[in-house]
């Protein structure tokens, strides 16, 4: 294990630090929303603090000739920006006695205050990816410039969900966006789809048009939406460090341990975004 999580500095077993790896793991696995859909580009390592964005030009159809002779558009890095790669984290403490009751009795440590570190990184790790952050200069799905919007109906009417998604749909296809095409909408939004509309359930019938999965978050703002076609040549998710434990410090035997990881958004074309919302934000694309 790297040395700079400082394991051998607090009194664990390697058989308890596995149970705190496995816990945060499957706790996030759980909890996360993003990732669900999102590629992956990494781990590229935890001393990593940025990575590369670059801006794509050259999309255009591929050549179709007999002899490979035609001089087709090359696509290529037309600008190339960095983004940094957050550090995100929660703390938890151990207490001596309990690590002692644990070695005596033969009885698991109780890996619940990991658990719920693991579950507050995951759910920063989603409002990082959907809604950015200001103060780093970062944007998430919901408002990545370029991004398009159409408005949102009332969805406690059966059938607005899908009426809404089908713009949302023609948007992106109209942009020349490939599928997969994943839907997220907020926690209040997603019970509205369990009712039955066209012979079958809403959910499913959605599930037709965004077939990367139709997921809910409750880090979206009420009531709003977004279909997103998540294959890698739009849009990603670079991780500098995964989810992992580290120790930090021991303060009147009490151990300190923290869950940490480091993540960021790269949106390599806007146009893969729309957001469904009641309001259309700034820098959004509104046009039909």
């Amino acid at each position: 294990m790297a040395d700079y999580l400082m394991r051998d500095a607090v009194p664990l077993t390697s058989d308890q630090w596995q149970r705190f790896d496995e816990i945060v793991v499957a706790v996030a696995k759980e909890t996360l929303v993003g990732r669900r859909f999102l590629a992956l580009y990494g781990p590229l390592g935890a001393g990593h603090q940025q990575v590369s964005l670059d801006a794509v030009s050259g999309i255009s159809p591929a050549s179709v000739d007999a002899a490979g002779a035609s001089p087709g558009e090359v696509i290529r890095a037309s600008g190339r920006s960095f983004l940094p790669l957050p550090l995100i984290y929660k703390d938890f403490e151990l207490h001596w006695r309990d690590i002692e009751f644990s070695r005596q009795t033969g009885l698991a440590l109780d890996i619940g205050p990991a658990a719920a570190a693991s579950a507050a990184c995951a759910r920063a790790e989603d409002d990082l990816i959907f809604n950015g952050n200001g103060a780093l200069g970062v944007r998430g799905l919901m408002n990545t410039e370029g991004g398009s919007t159409v408005p949102m109906s009332d969805w406690a009417q059966a059938g607005a969900a899908c009426k809404d998604v089908s713009a949302a749909l023609a948007r992106v296809q109209r942009a020349d966006v490939s599928p997969p095409y994943a839907l997220v909408v907020s926690q209040g939004l997603y019970p509205l789809l369990a009712r039955p509309y066209a012979g079958s359930l809403e959910i499913e019938v959605i599930k037709q048009l965004a077939d990367g999965g139709v997921f809910w978050t409750p880090v979206l703002s009420e009531p709003s939406a977004a279909l997103v076609a998540s294959s890698p040549q739009y849009l990603d998710l670079a991780v500098g460090q995964d989810l992992t434990t580290a120790y930090l410090e021991t303060q009147n035997m009490i151990h300190k341990l923290r869950v940490l990881e480091s993540v960021v958004l790269r949106v390599r074309q806007p146009r893969a975004i729309c957001a469904i919302e009641r309001r259309v934000r700034s820098g959004r694309s509104t046009r039909r």
